[in-house]
């Protein structure tokens, strides 16, 4: 088996509720994380290294439209990242389905898909050398291999327990800590052998998923081949992020841009040896590059830590970012300090704003002045299109996108879905 003939199945059907407001109107996958689509990140980590037929697993209309809209068939993804030759990109056909490994079954069928398949999700970050995966795989002759990471939280992932060789002798899913058989968590990588197309049609798991209106990796099939004896093994990586929810998210923003992935970032660092980039390819944008550059020379914008600013992006005088993201075409304001935070595209932030461990949504309005300063912090989210008044402050705060925030309100452990909530739930 070579990596060039695998087909890569990402499963995107999810409805992403722990991400809220930021997969409200978005499906999970195209959210933006370090200025693109979250997606992108596990799609170029295989195509770099050969895999070219991807199949998205869609369900719902808001993940098919995003993702058709977005990659089509991939020829816009290859020419971004200079792919050659080119990525093919399928879509999951007009049929609903009842859990990934449903949607598995459907695409595979539809298809005609009789190579080795490997399954990643469209909202993790990783790592992996899939070369060794492959050898691994096909020396052990597994059905089905899977990505494990070592992780903290048991409570929040699928769990294994391996004998010997690593072959997974127990498949636990979201486990209490007293009841985990490890703390090794299933990145939701799959390696499958063909064969394992013909045991997903087969009478058992149609029973199954008959029975529980759901055939899933992770609760069904995984469980399945485990308790029945096929030949399922563990396949350890030490490079994963989970960016399920907004803490999740700004975690896994940091520890990137700080150097635990390749960001694949073109433009060469504005200070030698730190993580500090600021995108420009236009003659326009490149202008933008400079004004920031200049500034930051001359200490008139502080950048510390880990940064990256996109292109078209402005920032007034004597503001501060901290390991953070501000995305293209975005207007910072003077005075405006963003720590461990993400702004993304074409948001517009006022004068003397404060935003810290806190995501802001596209097309975002933040209006502030030194009269009265607008704070946005403790892991709060802004949905797309948001209007927020001055003086507001937002501590571990959601809102839906549209909304418009009065002038001077505090809003403390809330989420706003609708303008009822913004009245009402005003401390």
């Amino acid at each position: 088996m070579r990596v060039q003939d695998l087909v890569c199945f990402i499963p995107v059907g999810g409805q992403a509720k722990r991400l809220r407001p930021l997969s409200h109107d978005v499906s999970k996958p195209c959210v933006r994380f370090l200025n693109r689509p979250l997606i992108e990140f596990s799609m170029i980590t295989l195509a770099e290294q050969g895999v070219r037929n991807f199949i998205f697993g869609e369900m719902g209309y808001t993940n098919y439209a995003n993702l058709f809209d977005q990659y089509g068939e991939g020829i816009g993804f290859s020419a971004k990242y200079r792919i050659e030759p080119r990525v093919h990109i399928k879509h999951q056909p007009n049929l609903d389905d009842l859990g990934s490994a449903d949607s598995y079954r459907i695409n595979m069928d539809y298809y005609d898909i009789r190579k080795p398949v490997i399954v990643v999700q469209g909202d993790n970050l990783f790592n992996i050398d899939l070369n060794d995966f492959v050898r691994r795989h096909e020396e052990r002759n597994a059905v089905m291999s899977i990505a494990l990471t070592r992780v903290k939280d048991v409570g929040e992932y699928g769990i294994a327990e391996l004998g010997e060789d690593f072959r997974i002798k127990r498949f636990v899913e979201k486990p209490s800590p007293e009841q985990a058989p490890s703390n090794l968590a299933n990145a939701g990588i799959y390696l499958l052998s063909p064969e394992l197309r013909n045991i997903v049609n087969s009478e058992e798991l149609a029973k199954i998923k008959s029975e529980r209106k759901r055939l899933d990796f992770g609760y069904d099939l995984i469980p399945y081949l485990v308790d029945n004896g096929f030949p399922v093994y563990g396949y350890e990586i030490p490079i994963w992020f989970d960016v399920g929810s907004p803490e999740k998210y700004l975690d896994a923003m940091v520890n990137v841009l700080r150097g635990a992935l390749d960001i694949r970032v073109t433009e060469e660092r504005i200070v030698p040896g730190r993580n500090i980039w600021v995108q420009g390819y236009s003659e326009e944008s490149v202008k933008r590059r400079e004004e920031i550059v200049r500034k930051h020379r001359e200490n008139r914008l502080g950048l510390e830590g880990a940064v990256l600013i996109g292109r078209h992006t402005r920032i007034g005088d004597y503001s501060r970012i901290v390991d953070s993201s501000i995305d293209n075409f975005c207007i910072i304001g003077e005075h405006v300090t963003v720590e461990r935070s993400a702004i993304m595209d074409a948001a517009k932030i006022g004068d003397y704003t404060r935003i810290s461990d806190s995501i802001i949504g596209r097309k975002t309005i933040v209006e502030s002045s030194q009269e009265k300063p607008t704070s946005i912090e403790s892991f709060s989210t802004i949905g797309n299109s948001v209007r927020i008044r001055e003086g507001c402050r937002l501590i571990n705060t959601r809102v839906n996108p549209g909304l418009i925030l009065p002038p001077g309100m505090t809003y403390v452990n809330k989420f706003l879905q609708s303008y009822e909530d913004v009245v009402k739930m005003a401390e």
